[in-house]
């Protein structure tokens, strides 16, 4: 099946068309295509169907978009506000009143076929946790670095006082110069590491960025020194 989307002055139209399946077809009609009413699960420009239609209503409720992540949505009033984050079709809401999070999900609720999980402890791998007490909010990624340390082998290892030394160097001396150091390096998962701690660092541990930062430049060919320094980063807590 054939999926087409056609363009007009720079914008792309709502409608979409696909080839007729397989038989389907239209005798003497065979070059004519049908358009979709609705968008198919499983296309791609089903999740851009599904965006454009999620925006229209959720705007029309108050919300802005950010113009950053287009993702996250902000709806205030007076001193009230509420976030709204998309993942895919899962929403997270924020909020510093109780009655406004009643309103939007009603909303949500008579717009969408949707599950209220009531409160979050767990969103994309990140854990929210909670000391009302001392009035604290924070997030942990505790089980994902774990994960990347048992696939490495790395879970019973010490913990590292700092993840990188003042006065530790990098530098192009230290990738491979040989075959026999190339080959060395050929199964190490240095690419796989440094991705992982990226993907930590964006969420949870910014201050890791210097080391992930300097480690990624020899990505495409790092040597021993690099790997051990990346080892390093992994098991600081």
């Amino acid at each position: 099946m054939d999926v087409k989307t056609t363009f007009l002055n720079g914008d792309l139209e709502e409608d979409v068309y696909m080839d007729q399946s397989v038989g389907f077809t239209k005798e003497r009609k065979e070059h004519m295509v049908c358009k979709l009413k609705r968008s198919i699960y499983g296309l791609k420009q089903a999740s851009r169907q599904w965006y454009l239609k999620f925006n229209d209503i959720i705007v029309s409720f108050g919300f802005r978009e950010n113009t950053v992540d287009q993702c996250i949505y902000l709806k205030v009033s007076g001193s009230k506000f509420i976030f709204l984050i998309l993942y895919v079709d899962d929403i997270l809401l924020a909020t510093n009143d109780l009655g406004l999070l009643s309103e939007a999900k009603r909303f949500l609720s008579n717009n969408f076929e949707m599950k209220d999980m009531c409160e979050a402890y767990y969103v994309i791998g990140i854990k929210i946790f909670r000391d009302k007490s001392q009035g604290l909010l924070g997030l942990s990624q505790n089980a994902y670095i774990n994960k990347v340390l048992e696939r490495l082998r790395m879970d019973k290892c010490s913990a590292s006082p700092i993840p990188i030394q003042k006065g530790d160097k990098f530098s192009l001396m230290q990738c491979p110069k040989t075959d026999l150091e190339q080959k060395q390096m050929k199964n190490i998962p240095y690419a796989y590491v440094v991705g992982s701690l990226m993907y930590a660092q964006t969420c949870t541990r910014p201050y890791i960025s210097f080391a992930v930062g300097m480690l990624g430049r020899y990505q495409s060919n790092p040597g021993l020194e690099h790997w051990k320094a990346a080892k390093k980063v992994l098991r600081y807590p």
